[in-house]
């Protein structure tokens, strides 16, 4: 698409040979000899850089400025007579990007031109980047309308913000990482280190150099000194993941870095001191290590101030339909395939118990599209242990399996026609009435 200028200048030749040079490299030129054809133009195009003469016949350039620069839409040049660069700075005080002082050669005019969209390049994708972000870390965007999932977010949007312990318990593949992370970026940590532990992936004699260090010939192999996981994340966020399979001897470590803020190097004998916020998690149910002995009472007190228990997928089917969307966007968008699936194998999709949970559902749509050689994948082209193991979830009925899709149908028309129930209603083909009694029995908000 190319890319748009609007000129603004009375003066007729100055303006036919500025419109041609730009026209000579590839833009797209609306032009004016007016302040109030171009202020109408702007009511209903989109420029990327607007060129202005700072004196017109029947507007102020200032109050042209002010407009364009207060809509944020648009990079400003303001042209200036020699003599007059004093009401250019004053421009540029208002917003404007940069002026020129004519009379002025075409090579610079266009060279600035081109700086002008430069920046306004990468402020979108600054903001693009901004959002982005904010789409994968905010506690909002994890998927999930059940009403499970609602109180998860509600417990995230009211702890983010402060520094107490969370331990967040869940079975494999559930998004325990995922909301960890949406804690962190959330809290006013979020410009220091988010520090990520697989616990159960660390060797028992190796888990203390990692969580804290060691200093140089602390053991064979510590050439050098190395700072621990507690250390890199200072001022930041640790997440150890796996909790439970840590020993009992690196527990009691632990502990002693909650209650105390301190610890020393595997090998030092200095006490350094650390500024973290823990954030724990686990798949076994630490009551039940508890008594058992293999995990101490004090430590898990510690780590259970604010617990959040992230349900199995079978036990919130009503959210699948929103992560299969969101998956199929994602693998479709990364692979730069435009396929969906058949209503038949949706409908094997929303039985299926997966016992991997989310991560599960993610891989089989990853692997669904990758291998996909039509636009429409049917149900033969899904993994056979899904239609295998949908057996198991035969028991959950048909017209619950529609109402819950019914429910997301209803959530995504609101959502595209920005809460308009009227609009919604005329694009679901029901009435205003019915719409409401439909969000009254679904608890939509």
């Amino acid at each position: 698409m190319k890319e748009t200028v609007l000129l603004i200048e009375d003066e007729k030749l100055m303006r036919v040979t500025l419109e041609d040079a730009l026209k000579e490299k590839g833009y797209e030129v609306m032009s004016f000899d007016t302040g109030m054809g171009a202020m109408k133009a702007l009511k209903h195009n989109l420029f990327d850089i607007t060129v202005t003469d700072v004196r017109l016949p029947d507007m102020d350039g200032f109050d042209i400025v002010r407009e364009i620069v207060g809509r944020n839409v648009t990079q400003v040049i303001v042209m200036t007579a020699y003599g007059t660069i004093k009401d250019a700075v004053e421009a540029m005080k208002l917003g404007a990007f940069d002026y020129i002082t004519k009379p002025f050669a075409l090579d610079e005019f266009l060279l600035l031109i081109e700086r002008a969209l430069e920046m306004k390049r990468l402020k979108e994708e600054n903001i693009r980047l901004k959002k982005d972000l904010s789409k994968c870390y905010s506690a909002p965007n994890i998927i999930g309308e059940s009403i499970e999932m609602k109180k998860i977010f509600s417990i995230i949007s009211n702890i983010s913000a402060l520094d107490t312990t969370v331990l967040v318990l869940g079975e494999s593949g559930t998004g325990k990482e995922i909301v960890a992370t949406a804690i962190h970026y959330q809290s006013k940590r979020n410009g220091k280190p988010l520090i990520k532990v697989n616990c159960a992936a660390l060797p028992d004699g190796l888990i203390e150099s990692e969580l804290f260090g060691h200093e140089k010939g602390a053991f064979t192999g510590a050439f050098k000194r190395k700072p621990g996981r507690f250390e890199l994340a200072s001022g930041g966020t640790i997440f150890l993941d796996e909790i439970g399979d840590i020993s009992l001897l690196n527990q009691a470590k632990i502990l002693r870095v909650i209650q105390e803020k301190q610890f020393e190097r595997v090998g030092g004998t200095a006490t350094m001191a650390v500024d973290v916020r823990i954030i724990a998690a686990t798949n076994k149910n630490l009551e039940v290590e508890v008594k058992a002995g293999r995990f101490r009472k004090d430590l898990f007190y510690r780590l259970n101030v604010v617990p959040i228990n992230l349900p199995p997928l079978r036990q919130r089917k009503e959210d699948i339909p929103a992560l299969l969307e969101f998956f199929m966007d994602k693998y479709r968008a990364k692979l730069s395939k435009n396929v969906r699936f058949s209503k038949d194998a949706v409908d094997m999709l929303l039985m299926y118990d997966y016992p991997g949970n989310v991560r599960e559902l993610e891989n089989i749509i990853e692997r669904c599209v990758t291998l996909s050689t039509d636009e429409v994948i049917g149900k033969d082209e899904l993994p056979s242990f899904v239609e295998n193991g949908s057996c198991t979830a035969k028991s959950w009925l048909l017209s619950d399996v529609a109402a819950a899709a019914e429910k997301y149908h209803i959530i995504r028309v609101l959502q595209t026609m920005l809460g308009n129930k009227t609009k919604a209603a005329e694009h679901l083909g029901i009435n205003r009435k019915t719409l409401w009694e439909k969000m009254h029995a679904y608890d939509i908000e």
